[in-house]
């Protein structure tokens, strides 16, 4: 049985100040109710769609309310052309009836038995004065504002009825060109937002292709530890060196303090090269940027050139290294970092009082403890993928064993039926 609908409220259609004020109003038409829904998924607001097809549905009933009044004119139309039949009936009849038609006078007057005139003059004038008096009574009948013109009335509604409908057409007219106006300059402007949204996520785009996120995540670490060492630290991969822009960051050792006694380029990158390339790269970003010690860095182990390892040195003046931002650890990046800055001094240190050999052992000594750390890192991974193993495995026997409690659970159900 289908429940009967009760509205809360009566719906309440007010017009004021030329708008329309519509309170608790059920449109139950299947139709609008498809569009509104279609339109509002698409993104668009639905008191506007609401709004303007109340518009378009108002123009559309005046529209029909202007053909109803052509209708109506041309009743009048029919039924003047009625009267006027009707007095052209009576014209001619007032013109050749038999008995006091003017025509049938005239040519009484002409052919009667007392007329002394020829046949043909009689006949010239006899038509002649009929269409003169003809003419003047037609021009009077139809050139009059009066009553006594058939086509008047005719001829005001007619003139009424198209200064009306042209009225109206040319508001209606104004006001879409007010509107189309409006929409241009939104649509210019949503086109405006979009390209520069598209603008903006091919920049993004560009830039993540690169690696510029992890460029960036690189830049915020090696400022941390140069800040500790009184270092000066800028990004440069968007600036121009000497012959191209090679290198991303570059550090100016103990630049905060005074002329910086030296220099190292850090390059990082995302993908996977050669050693060969590497090694060129990192010489080209040391003869852009000027500097004298450089560092490959990269987010993973097996992102490192082929035939190399972390922290190992080639020519005296390069270095690879891992950083990986998401891991949270930034000791194999520091240990590089002052690795490198450790040689740029010793390298220029041999009049300061510098101990070279002191320097040289304590470096060594480091990276043997790096070496410790890395082992045992790769120690835990493999421990941790074990536990893993371990409790699929156990994971694996538990259901072994729900499956056998299960096949005894089936064998003892006969023996139950038969004890009950």
């Amino acid at each position: 049985m289908e429940a009967a609908a009760t509205l809360l409220r009566q719906p309440r259609v007010q017009v004021l100040l030329g708008r329309i004020l519509v309170e608790n109003l059920v449109v139950d038409d299947a139709a609008a109710a498809e569009l509104v829904r279609e339109r509002v998924e698409a993104g668009d607001d639905a008191a506007r769609i609401v709004s303007d097809a109340v518009e378009i549905g108002a123009r559309i009933l005046a529209r029909s309310q202007a053909d109803d009044s052509v209708d109506v004119l041309r009743q009048q139309m029919e039924r003047t052309s009625e009267q006027v039949v009707e007095q052209l009936r009576a014209g001619v009849e007032e013109a050749f009836g038999p008995e006091s038609g003017h025509v049938t006078k005239v040519l009484h007057r002409h052919f009667g038995a007392d007329s002394t005139s020829a046949v043909q003059h009689q006949v010239r004038a006899a038509v002649a004065e009929l269409l003169s008096d003809s003419r003047e009574k037609l021009f009077k009948q139809f050139s009059s504002a009066d009553e006594s013109n058939p086509l008047g009335a005719f001829q005001r509604a007619a003139v009424a009825a198209i200064r009306q409908s042209s009225d109206q057409q040319h508001a209606h007219l104004r006001e879409m060109n007010t509107r189309i106006g409006s929409l241009q300059l939104e649509i210019q402007k949503l086109q405006a937002e979009r390209e520069k949204a598209l603008e903006v996520a091919a920049e993004h785009d560009r830039s993540t292709a690169k690696g510029r996120p992890y460029e960036e995540a690189v830049f915020e670490a090696i400022d941390a530890i140069a800040q500790g060492q009184g270092d000066d630290c800028d990004a440069v991969g968007d600036l121009r060196g000497t012959g191209g822009r090679k290198g991303d960051v570059l550090v100016a050792i103990e630049g905060c303090s005074g002329p910086a006694r030296g220099s190292i380029v850090f390059e990082a990158k995302t993908s996977q090269v050669p050693r060969k390339r590497a090694l060129e790269e990192l010489d080209e970003a040391m003869a852009q940027r000027d500097a004298d010690f450089g560092v490959w860095v990269v987010p993973a182990d097996d992102r490192l050139p082929a035939r190399t390892s972390s922290l190992r040195e080639f020519n005296g003046d390069k270095l690879f290294v891992v950083y990986d931002p998401e891991d949270g650890s930034r000791v194999a990046l520091d240990l590089a970092y002052r690795l490198a800055r450790a040689r740029v001094l010793m390298a220029r240190g041999s009049g300061d009082g510098l101990d070279a050999a002191a320097l040289r052992a304590e470096v060594e000594r480091a990276l043997g403890a790096m070496e410790d750390v890395r082992r045992v890192k790769s120690q835990l991974t493999t421990a941790s993928g074990g536990i893993e193993e371990a409790r699929k495995i156990l994971e694996r026997m538990a259901d072994q064993v729900r499956t056998h409690l299960a096949q005894i659970d089936a064998l003892l159900a006969p023996a139950a039926d038969d004890a009950d």
